[in-house]
């Protein structure tokens, strides 16, 4: 096992980069410590020709282990059962390629906008710079910029399998809010991030989760969220409890609706409710094109 930390230390860092040489004594360190929980995680990852091929070219599940990452308190048994949670769950439903292919850093489109101009669309991918916060990602990004993504994992919680947020990151450009300000009016108003929670939901769906959770203020593995005068630049409960959810026993995380709710046309002001029907009737071609996308990529 020790021979394995050490190879897997090389290939997860850049050692020409003090910063990343660093990092990669620290997990082999760790990885000494905790060797023997960790050969748990080996051996998992060895047990099926789909998940060894995943972890030959995959460096990172040993490695996201043994660091504080998915949420705050999450520890090396915890990490380790929630990462054997999702791939054993992805790949008992997923064909193997897929399984394979969305562990290693290559998407899956599973929506595409019939807007002529640009080029918005959404899809499923593992981003290497995401793992701390996830172990798959939902993103959607208009002209290969990135507007919106959710990053997750799949676990089970008292059995019952649940898609666990643990963060959304909106876009990182020079004119953000135009950016966004824009996406919402091509989308009949509705938020871009209402949206790219809206399919996070139709991915859950059609994949068979029963249970979405989402990570809080006070569960995120780290406080960059929270600026130096300790106010949140990011105030994730509040947008959880916007979109339906409510907050759980363990204060680290919100339980969140698999369908995001609606208001009926008599709760609508007339007025609106030209922009309204728009605005259900693209919702609900996102959900059948989803539906259809993912559906795809499960075992028949």
């Amino acid at each position: 096992m020790l021979a394995e930390i050490r190879a897997v230390a090389h290939r997860a860092y850049r050692w020409e980069n003090p910063r990343e040489r660093h990092r990669a004594l620290v997990f082999m360190v760790r990885g000494i410590l905790h060797r023997r929980q960790l050969r748990e995680l080996y051996d998992f990852f060895h047990e099926t020709e789909a998940r060894r091929a995943l972890y030959e070219r995959n460096p990172f599940p040993l490695e996201q282990a043994t660091r504080a990452f998915f949420y705050a308190g999450s520890t090396v048994r915890t990490r380790i059962d929630l990462i054997r949670d999702h791939y054993r769950f992805l790949e008992e439903r997923l064909k193997s390629s897929d399984f394979i292919d969305l562990g290693l850093d290559r998407e899956r489109e599973i929506w595409r906008s019939s807007e002529t101009d640009m080029e918005w669309r959404a899809y499923l991918k593992f981003v290497s710079g995401q793992r701390k916060e996830g172990l798959l990602s939902v993103t959607m990004d208009v002209d290969t910029v990135p507007l919106y993504q959710i990053i997750f994992w799949i676990e089970r919680r008292g059995g019952t399998p649940t898609l666990v947020i643990g963060a959304m990151q909106g876009p990182n450009t020079e004119d953000a809010q135009g950016f966004v300000r824009e996406m919402t009016k091509r989308a009949h108003r509705f938020r871009t991030k209402n949206l790219i929670l809206y399919m996070t939901q139709a991915v859950a769906r059609v994949l068979g989760v029963q249970r979405i959770l989402a990570v809080s203020n006070a569960g995120y593995y780290a406080n960059n969220h929270i600026r130096r005068d300790r106010k949140l630049k990011t105030d994730f409960g509040a947008f959880w409890e916007e979109a339906g959810g409510w907050e759980t026993d363990d204060k680290r995380f919100y339980e969140l609706p698999l369908t995001l709710p609606r208001k009926t046309m008599e709760e609508v002001p007339t007025r609106k409710r030209a922009v309204y029907r728009r605005r259900f009737a693209f919702l609900d071609e996102v959900d059948a094109e989803i539906d259809v996308r993912v559906k795809a990529l499960l075992k028949s």
